[in-house]
């Protein structure tokens, strides 16, 4: 009779663990719940053992189900009461953007560098978030777009000049943004400030395969004024990505910077210096250049000899050329190996059968700086913020979406990756469309949207808008009336004039949208005093703010996608 009721009692359990109904369909769908508990309880997820990826029906993601789940599902936007698109803007919420950031920011995605096994994380989550929300692979039952980039380091560099060897770091430095090389010559041309353009041009002569010299910064007149400009308004010129672009178009050799601070120079490029480059594969490489200190420069140029040329650019308006008979010698070493970054996205079709081809793009970058000496670099306001901006973006045209709601042209929501390694991943984007660049309407960039900074201190209602008029005044104009509209933001421009001596316009994701001549607005809300350090952690951003942003996004693109036409480009973008 014991034996019986033993074999009942056996079969009775057996019948109920077979029968218990997981809440997953996939065992993706099941990573991403473990990956949410591991990121918000990780004392709960190691004393049940669970990890992060595994079977998406064992009892270790069940039990964990059976204690999380109701809040796991709140991750889920309900269906407001009323169907319009006020309300779907309202189911966008800081309490879900702080979820995401808590996840992206978490010491477990190590800085989220590109390339590492953190970034391979935020992929997966953002991936994994779109499928709960109901937006399928955009392609071959894949999210991701790969991308290939080259790694590099400096194995080794020989420089000298005029016979004396100098060392890397102490007398000059630089990064390897390109391959190995050997530079020889006879002499050095100076080159005044290497700049090319209609008002003042060093590039009066042909200097192809010659190593040129030049100065930091832009030329000014006898009053202090810039020539290029003609007032106290800084160039583009001036920087010196830009003068490493001209000379590459004049077949120039290699540049060399004459540093007027080399502590500070080096300060500033430390991070690029002391770390591993990236390219694309696809992308050519800079030219080899080089920042030098005074010392240096005095043995190149002579004592006190840079000031009496400056001094004469200034009084002439015009260059200063002029060959230097020094032998230079350089060579560079690398360790160079291939990795492979995501992009991730997330595609609405629209409604309309005929301007459902043309597409809005909403980006953020996903990636940051990784782990710097010994301490991870979370990156909650650069760019967990963003990143969570977009999701929920993201999932407020997916519930509208399901609802009936129709928009009339797509929406492509697209994390980047590589942007902290010079916008690397929308660059591929650009030069590998998904959907074709001419039927791409307008890009909308989110990139450190989460705090206030010292121009707006305590004020959780401002954003920067930038380059929202560069290309299009209908873009312009739609801005505008989605936040009178619907959000009541207050839009700041001040970086947006075209002599932002910070050249923030060129920094983000949409800038390689908007040199493909597509109307793009770059919200940003600034740099705070944890830029790029250890201490830019989730606990120090305005969630109320990213709400505020995310939503003016959602109804600036949900305008842009019914409206009767595509924004008009009719401006010449200020490049220069």
């Amino acid at each position: 009779m014991k034996k019986t009721l033993l074999l009942i009692l056996v079969s009775v359990i057996s019948f109920a663990q077979t029968t218990t109904t997981t809440p997953f369909n996939t065992k993706e769908e099941g990573d991403a719940f473990r990956l949410w508990v591991n990121q918000n309880y990780p004392e709960y997820a190691n004393q049940i053992k669970l990890g992060i990826k595994g079977s998406f029906t064992n009892s270790y993601i069940l039990k964990a189900y059976e204690k999380y789940g109701e809040d796991y599902n709140k991750l889920t936007h309900t269906p407001p009461k009323k169907t319009n698109v006020v309300s779907i803007g309202k189911q966008i919420d800081k309490k879900m953007i702080k979820q995401h950031v808590a996840v992206l920011a978490s010491d477990a995605f190590q800085g989220r560098e590109v390339g590492e096994p953190g970034e391979e994380m935020a992929a997966q989550y953002i991936a994994n978030y779109f499928s709960k929300i109901g937006i399928p692979p955009y392609k071959n039952n894949t999210y991701f777009q790969d991308f290939n980039l080259i790694k590099r380091k400096f194995k080794n560099i020989n420089f000298e000049i005029s016979g004396r060897q100098y060392e890397i770091n102490k007398d000059f430095f630089s990064f390897p943004m390109y391959s190995p090389t050997i530079i020889k010559s006879n002499d050095i041309l100076f080159l005044g400030y290497g700049i090319e353009s209609k008002k003042y041009n060093d590039y009066q002569q042909d200097v192809g395969g010659r190593v040129i010299m030049i100065l930091q910064g832009e030329p000014k007149d006898e009053n202090g004024n810039y020539i290029l400009s003609g007032s106290k308004k800084k160039s583009p010129k001036r920087s010196w990505k830009d003068k490493l672009k001209t000379a590459k178009k004049n077949k120039v050799k290699a540049v060399i910077f004459i540093s007027e601070n080399y502590e500070s120079d080096y300060s500033t490029f430390k991070h690029r210096i002391e770390h591993d480059a990236l390219n694309l594969l696809i992308k050519e490489d800079q030219i080899p250049f080089f920042y030098v200190n005074k010392e240096i420069t005095k043995k190149v140029l002579g004592k006190n000899k840079i000031n009496k040329f400056i001094n004469k650019i200034s009084k002439t308006k015009n260059t200063l050329i002029k060959t230097v008979n020094r032998k230079i010698s350089i060579a560079t070493k690398n360790n160079e190996k291939i990795i492979t970054g995501k992009n991730v996205l997330g595609y609405i079709e629209g409604s309309d059968p005929e301007l459902k081809d043309e597409i809005i793009i909403i980006t953020a970058h996903y990636d940051h700086i990784g782990i710097i000496d010994g301490k991870v670099h979370n990156g909650a306001d650069d760019n967990a913020s963003g990143t969570a901006g977009l999701l929920e973006v993201a999932a407020a045209f997916q519930l509208a979406k399901k609802l009936g709601l129709e928009f009339k042209r797509s929406i492509l929501c697209m994390p980047v990756s590589a942007e902290e390694k010079g916008l690397l991943g929308s660059y591929y984007y650009a030069e590998k469309p998904e959907y074709p660049l001419s039927q791409t309407i307008t890009n909308l960039n989110m990139d450190m949207v989460g705090r206030p900074d010292k121009n707006h201190p305590g004020n959780e209602n401002y954003i920067y808008v930038i380059g929202s008029d560069k290309l299009s005044t209908d873009l312009h104009n739609t801005s505008e009336f989605a936040n009178s509209k619907y959000v009541n933001m207050e839009l700041d421009y001040t970086y947006n004039e075209p002599g932002d001596p910070n050249r923030f316009y060129y920094r983000s994701d949409h800038y390689n949208f908007a040199k493909n001549n597509i109307p793009s607005i770059f919200y940003f809300s600034g740099l705070n005093e944890d830029y790029h350090k250890h201490t830019d952690t989730m606990e120090k951003l305005s969630y109320k703010k990213i709400e505020s942003l995310t939503k003016l996004v959602f109804y600036t693109a949900w305008e842009l996608s019914n409206a009767e036409k595509r924004p008009i480009v009719d401006k010449i973008n200020d490049f220069d």
